[in-house]
């Protein structure tokens, strides 16, 4: 668990390296020594931003492979101009800009015997969820329940999402989840 100040640290990190890229076309380098812990140990996050209520970008990590902070910094650029739903951040766009920041626990594998076993072990509104098949692979963040609200629907939607149709089932998808912890604004 991050406190207050750790928070306002990743989004002010978040709102920099945004700026940055405007300025300079690239996210702002951060050295993970010049953080305290927890920003400065491993970590993955996912950047989410929005205009108003519409989604603006949203990039991420699923695993930790690098400090906290330097997650944060990258992924908020990436959200910002790489996402490739959206075209590139513009300068008349950030100050409607909202950041939000999802800080992943490690994901764990989810077993189930069946895809109405795994549906009976979802927990709406807690889990995101990682789907694999074969080179496929799909993520769901937890805020997607919002939209998602039963388990069958959000199941549907990441086979989608992973390139997969809605209704497909194999003996070798697997399932890892994760929960989040969630800030910004």
């Amino acid at each position: 668990m991050l406190d207050a100040d750790q928070r306002r640290t990743l989004l002010e990190v978040a709102a920099a390296s945004i700026d940055h890229g405007l300025a300079h076309g690239r996210a702002l380098a951060v050295a993970a020594r010049d953080y305290p812990e927890p920003l400065g140990e491993p970590g993955a996050a996912f950047v989410t931003l929005t205009r108003g209520a519409e989604l603006r970008g949203c990039i991420g990590s699923l695993e930790a492979r690098r400090a906290l902070v330097e997650d944060v910094a990258e992924n908020a650029y990436a959200a910002a101009f790489r996402d490739p739903r959206f075209p590139p951040l513009s300068e008349g766009e950030r100050a409607e800009l909202s950041i939000h920041i999802s800080v992943l626990s490690p994901p764990e594998p989810v077993a189930f015997s069946s895809e109405e076993a795994l549906l009976a072990g979802l927990r709406p509104g807690i889990d995101g969820l990682v789907l694999h098949e074969g080179a496929r692979r799909g993520t769901f963040l937890p805020s997607v329940w919002e939209n998602l609200p039963e388990p069958r629907d959000f199941l549907r939607h990441l086979k989608l999402k992973a390139g997969l149709p809605p209704d497909y089932w194999s003996d070798s998808i697997r399932v890892e989840r994760y929960t989040v912890e969630e800030f910004g604004g």
